[in-house]
């Protein structure tokens, strides 16, 4: 009898220790998902987009051209790293910014540099704003579609930033408007109809929309597209609209 109870008690024991050790380990896979599901697709400026050596290239080229109207550092004149940075950039592409260095600069001279040179200045710019260095070089092929977001994701769009969103416009409540089912909002460069607004997945955000001109009464249940500037960080104060345009006759 008293073997059985301990025959008994050690294969409980042995039990109790095997669902222990899968609830560890379940747990342990349940947070490798959730963090593997967080991590951005494709290439971002955290894989290492540029080399030390194009960085140091462009050095000379920002003294002698570039220092006159903006500073490397986060403050000061016009100022190419920091909260600037990532106001003008978060969540657009390396190509982008490439995009805009070789129209815009130097000020009233965009284009007149060498591509080689506006490469190398861009990879300055990425060194400046503390990206990790990598073996290939900027050029206009390597970095198509190399996302620019924060290291831990891409998080919220800062404030002031143009965007789009799509959602159905709801009643008028006080003085403003509301889309709900609202999708996250999309950093443009233009206020115009995205071509997929009329049947892209909504969200589920309920998002206010600030200082809007034009009745919206006969709009109301309908699927709309609305652009404008942030208020707030990712819009969480509403969107300060420049266009609202209807895209679906039903909503959701």
């Amino acid at each position: 009898m008293h073997d059985t109870h301990r025959t008994h008690g050690a294969r409980l024991w042995t039990r109790l220790c095997f669902l222990a050790l899968s609830t560890v380990f379940l747990g342990s896979l349940g947070t490798a998902m959730v963090a593997a599901q967080a991590k951005p697709s494709g290439k971002t400026v955290w894989d290492g987009v540029y080399t030390d050596a194009q960085a140091e290239r462009a050095t000379a080229t920002f003294s002698s051209i570039c220092s006159r109207c903006h500073t490397l550092g986060a403050d000061g004149n016009r100022p190419l790293s920091g909260e600037k940075f990532w106001e003008g950039f978060t969540q657009k592409t390396v190509a982008d910014l490439l995009a805009f260095v070789s129209k815009n600069m130097p000020n009233g001279q965009g284009g007149t540099l060498s591509a080689e040179t506006y490469n190398d200045l861009v990879a300055l710019i990425l060194k400046t704003n503390g990206f990790p260095a990598g073996t290939t070089e900027v050029t206009p092929e390597t970095v198509t579609g190399v996302q620019i977001i924060p290291k831990d994701g891409p998080g919220e769009l800062p404030a002031n930033t143009l965007v789009r969103i799509v959602g159905c416009l709801a009643p008028k409540s006080g003085s403003d408007w509301t889309l709900t089912n609202a999708t996250e909002p999309e950093r443009i460069d233009k206020t115009t109809v995205g071509p997929e607004d009329a049947t892209r997945p909504l969200g589920s955000r309920t998002t206010p929309l600030k200082f809007v001109l034009s009745r919206l009464d006969q709009h109301v249940g309908k699927r709309m597209s609305v652009t404008g500037l942030t208020l707030g960080k990712g819009g969480v104060d509403g969107i300060n609209v420049s266009t609202v345009n209807r895209v679906g006759e039903t909503c959701p």
